[in-house]
C-alpha cells in the first residue's frame, strides 16, 4: 500500500512539473527603448512578473490555454493579449504612451482654459475676481488677456478686430443671449452673473470647437460649481450697494445657493464729479439661485437669477444744447437647467434647457421704446469614449428667438415690429490622440435658420503636437456664422448670415508655475452686412456685400513662482485689421479696433500685513474716428488709453475682509472718440466735443464677512 502511495505521489508531481509554462519576453516603449520595473502578469491569478533594466521578464504558470496577459506601466496604455499560454514565449511587446497623462499634448490653439481641472490654465475663479479694475466683473477680468481691446466706454468683449456682438457667452454649454446688463452709449456696462458662481472659464479668442456656433469671433464658456464643499453665508457691504448670499446641504447629494445684491451709485456719484448729468442715479437689485441634486450616475443644476435696472441722465449732444433725456428700465429673467452623467459603456450625456426673458422700457427725449427678447436654448450631447485615443462627440440643438418692439413717437404714430428668428443646429466632433505628442481634433458643424431660410456648414480643426516636455505647437482653422442682429431683422429678411474664417499658429510653454503663449492668427471676413444710412432703417438698402480681415500677434507670459507670494501676467496684442461693414463708404479699421493693447497684472501677498495687495496697467494705442474737416474716413487717432488701478484686501480676522479698490488712480483724462457737429461754422469748420468717461476715477469701499462651520474661510477669492 505505501509503494502504491509513494507510486501516485510520483505520477502527480511529474504531472505537475510538466503543466509549467515559462513566459518570457522583453517590454518597451514605441522606439525600442527598455521599459524598467512594468508590471507582467496572468489576469486573474499571482502569476507575473516585473521587466528588468533591459526590459526583460521571465516567470512561470501553470494555467493551460488561453489566458490573458496583462503588461502595465506608468505613463504607458496597459496592454492586453489574449491567446495560448503556450505562445508567450520571447515575446517583443511594445507599449503606447498614455496619452491621458499629464505630460501629454492639449489642443490649446485659440483657447484660455482656466479652473482646476484645465491643464492649460490661464486665469482661475480667484483671479478673474481679484484682478485689480475688474471691480469683480468677470468680463473686465478677461479684457486682460491678450486678443481682446480695451473699449472702455463699452464694456463688453471686443476679441481680435471683431465688434461686441460677435462674442457669445454660455454657462455650462447653455447659451445666454443678454449676459451684460443694460447700458446705454458710452456707460459701460458689467456681466451679469455673480462672479462666485462659476468654477471654471472656458476663453476661445478664435479655431473653437464645432459644439459651438453663430459667433464671429470668439465664446466664452462658463461652468457653474458642481457641489460646493460646506454651507455657509457670505455678507457683502459696500459703499454702492449691500449683499448676502447662503448655502445648504443635505443628504450630501443635494445643495441649495441663493445671493441677493442691491447697487445704488448714487453716494459714488456724489462724491466724485460726474461729467453726465444723472437725474436718477444707476440703480439694481439682482437675485439668483442654484439647486444641484446628485444622482447615482449624473449631476443636475437648475439655476435661476432675476435682475431688475433702472436709470436716467441728460446725455450731452454737441447738435442738441440742452442735452439727451434718456430713461431705461430693465427686467431680465435667467433661467438654466442642465443635466450631466453617465449612460455605461463608455457613453456619457449632457443635455439642457435655458430660457431668458428681457423686457426694456426706454424713453429718449419724448419717444417711448418697449422691447421684449424671449429665446431658449435646448441641447443634447453625447460622448463616447473608444479608447484613450479615440472620442466621439455628437449632439443637437435648438435656439427660439423671440423679439417685439413698440416704438410710440409724438405726432407720428405708433411704430410695431416683430420677428420669430429660430434654428436648428447638429455637429459632431473627435479627438484623436495619435501619440503623447501628436492629437488632432476634426470637427463640423450644420446650421439651419428658418428666418433666413439659410443651411450652412462649417468645418472645425485643430492639430497639437509637442515639440519638447515643456512645449508644443497648435494650428487651428475652422467657419463661423453668424446671423444679423435684431436692429436689421426688424426690418428685412433678404439677408444671408455673415462669415469668418479663422487660421491660428498657436505656441504654448509651460513649467514650474510659468506660462508663455504665442499666438498668430489670420481672420477673413466674408458677407457682412451693409446699408446705406446711417442706422438700419426702413428704407435702407441692406446686402451683404461687406467684407475685411484681421490679422496679428497676442503675446501672454504669467509667472507665479520667481518671487515668494507674488505673482503677475503681461498680455500683448498687435491687431491690424479692416473692413467694410453697416455704413462705411470704404474698407477702414474700426473705431473700436486699436493696434496695440498692454495688459500688466500684478498680485502681491504680504503676510505681516495679513493683506493682498494688486496692481493692474492697461494701454491702448489711439482708435479711428472720422473728422469731417478732412475728406477721409476714420483716418484720425485718438491720444492712446492709460489705466493704473490698484486694490488691496486686508484680513481683519480670518473671515471678516475690508477691501479698497480705485481704477485709473492717476485721474488719466482718456478721449474714446469724437462728436462734430451737423452743420458747419460760418468759418466753415465742424466743432467738435470728446466723448470721455463719466467720470475720471471709481472706487470701491468694502467689508466682507464669511459665516461656516469650518471657520477658516473668507471671500478674499470673490472680491
Amino acid at each position: 500500500m505505501k509503494s502504491l502511495l509513494i507510486a501516485l505521489l510520483t505520477v502527480f508531481l511529474s504531472s505537475f512539473s510538466y503543466a509549467q509554462t515559462t513566459i518570457s519576453g522583453t517590454v518597451t516603449d514605441p522606439k525600442g527603448v527598455p521599459i524598467i520595473g512594468a508590471n507582467i502578469y496572468i489576469d486573474g491569478t499571482y502569476d507575473g512578473s516585473s521587466s528588468n533594466d533591459q526590459g526583460a521578464f521571465s516567470f512561470t504558470t501553470s494555467e493551460t490555454g488561453s489566458q490573458t496577459l496583462v503588461v502595465s506601466s506608468i505613463s504607458f496604455e496597459t496592454y492586453f493579449s489574449f491567446e495560448e499560454v503556450t505562445t508567450m514565449n520571447n515575446l517583443h511587446i511594445k507599449l503606447k504612451e498614455d496619452v491621458n497623462s499629464l505630460d501629454s499634448v492639449i489642443l490649446t490653439a485659440g483657447t484660455f482654459a482656466a479652473g482646476d481641472n484645465s491643464k492649460a490654465s490661464v486665469l482661475s475663479p480667484m483671479d478673474i475676481v481679484t484682478t485689480a479694475g475688474a471691480a469683480g466683473d468677470y468680463i473686465a477680468a478677461f479684457q486682460t488677456l491678450p486678443g481682446t481691446s480695451t473699449v472702455a466706454e463699452d464694456g463688453r468683449l471686443f476679441v481680435r478686430g471683431g465688434d461686441a456682438n460677435e462674442a457669445n457667452v454660455y454657462i455650462d454649454g447653455l447659451r445666454v443671449f443678454q449676459p451684460f446688463t443694460a447700458r446705454t452709449n458710452n456707460i459701460p456696462t458689467r456681466g451679469r452673473f455673480s462672479p462666485f458662481l462659476f468654477s471654471g472659464t472656458n476663453f476661445s479668442t478664435g479655431g473653437y470647437s464645432a459644439e459651438y456656433g453663430d459667433a464671429l469671433s470668439s465664446v466664452l464658456l462658463m461652468n457653474t460649481i458642481d457641489q460646493p464643499d460646506q454651507e455657509k453665508t457670505d455678507i457683502q457691504i459696500i459703499n454702492v450697494g449691500v449683499g448676502a448670499g447662503n448655502t445648504q446641504k443635505w443628504n450630501d447629494n443635494n445643495s441649495l445657493s441663493f445671493n441677493a445684491f442691491y447697487l445704488n451709485l448714487k453716494p459714488y456719484q456724489e462724491i466724485i464729479s460726474q461729467d453726465f448729468d444723472w437725474k436718477k442715479p444707476y440703480e439694481s437689485l439682482a437675485g439668483e439661485a442654484v439647486y444641484r441634486h446628485q444622482f447615482t450616475n449624473g449631476l443636475l443644476k437648475v439655476y435661476g437669477g432675476v435682475n431688475y435696472t433702472r436709470f436716467r441722465l441728460i446725455q450731452e449732444d454737441i447738435n442738441i444744447p440742452s442735452g439727451i433725456d434718456f430713461s431705461m428700465k430693465n427686467r431680465n429673467l435667467y433661467l438654466n437647467t442642465s443635466y450631466k452623467g453617465s449612460l455605461g459603456n463608455d457613453w456619457s450625456i449632457t443635455s439642457g434647457l435655458s430660457f431668458a426673458n428681457d423686457h426694456n422700457d426706454i424713453r429718449v427725449q419724448d419717444t417711448d421704446i418697449a422691447n421684449d427678447d424671449y429665446t431658449a436654448h435646448l441641447k443634447l450631447s453625447l460622448r463616447k469614449r473608444f479608447s484613450n485615443r479615440v472620442k466621439l462627440h455628437i449632439g443637437a440643438e435648438q435656439f427660439l428667438n423671440s423679439h417685439e418692439e413698440l416704438t410710440a413717437v409724438p405726432n407720428i404714430g405708433n411704430f410695431d415690429t416683430h420677428h420669430q428668428n429660430n434654428s436648428t443646429a447638429t455637429f459632431a466632433e473627435t479627438n484623436i490622440f495619435f501619440s503623447k505628442k501628436l492629437a488632432m481634433q476634426v470637427g463640423v458643424r450644420g446650421t439651419y435658420n428658418n428666418l433666413l431660410d439659410t443651411y450652412r456648414i462649417t468645418p472645425r480643426a485643430s492639430l497639437a503636437y509637442k515639440i519638447s516636455s515643456n512645449a508644443q505647437l497648435s494650428l487651428a482653422y475652422g467657419d463661423f456664422y453668424q446671423t444679423p442682429q435684431h436692429e436689421v431683422l426688424k426690418y428685412t429678411m433678404d439677408i444671408e448670415p455673415e462669415k469668418s474664417s479663422h487660421y491660428i499658429l498657436n505656441y504654448l510653454y509651460q513649467k514650474e508655475g510659468r506660462t508663455l503663449r504665442a499666438e498668430a492668427y489670420y481672420k477673413q471676413y466674408d458677407n457682412l452686412l451693409t446699408y446705406d444710412t446711417e442706422m438700419p432703417a426702413y428704407n435702407s438698402l441692406y446686402t451683404n456685400n461687406g467684407n475685411g480681415y484681421a490679422q496679428g500677434i497676442d503675446l501672454y507670459w504669467r509667472d507665479n513662482s520667481s518671487i515668494k507670494n507674488f505673482e503677475y501676467w503681461l498680455s500683448y496684442s498687435y491687431l491690424d485689421t479692416e473692413r467694410t461693414y453697416k455704413n462705411y463708404p470704404t474698407a477702414a479699421t474700426p473705431n473700436f479696433a486699436a493696434t496695440h493693447n498692454i495688459s500688466l497684472v500684478g498680485k502681491l501677498w504680504v503676510d505681516k500685513w495679513k493683506s493682498m495687495i494688486g496692481a493692474t496697467y492697461n494701454f491702448a494705442s489711439g482708435r479711428p474716428y472720422t473728422d469731417p474737416n478732412t475728406n477721409s474716413f476714420l483716418s484720425e487717432k485718438t491720444k492712446a488709453y492709460n489705466s493704473l488701478n490698484m486694490n488691496w484686501a486686508y484680513l481683519i480676522s480670518q473671515q471678516k475682509i475690508l477691501y479698497v479698490s480705485v481704477s485709473n488712480i492717476l485721474g488719466t483724462k482718456n478721449i474714446f472718440n469724437y462728436q462734430y457737429a451737423d452743420t458747419p461754422t460760418p468759418q466753415g469748420t465742424f466743432p467738435r466735443r470728446a466723448i470721455t468717461p463719466s467720470a475720471d476715477r471709481f472706487f470701491i469701499v468694502g467689508f466682507f464677512w464669511t459665516i461656516s462651520d469650518r471657520k477658516n474661510d473668507n471671500q478674499l477669492d470673490n472680491l
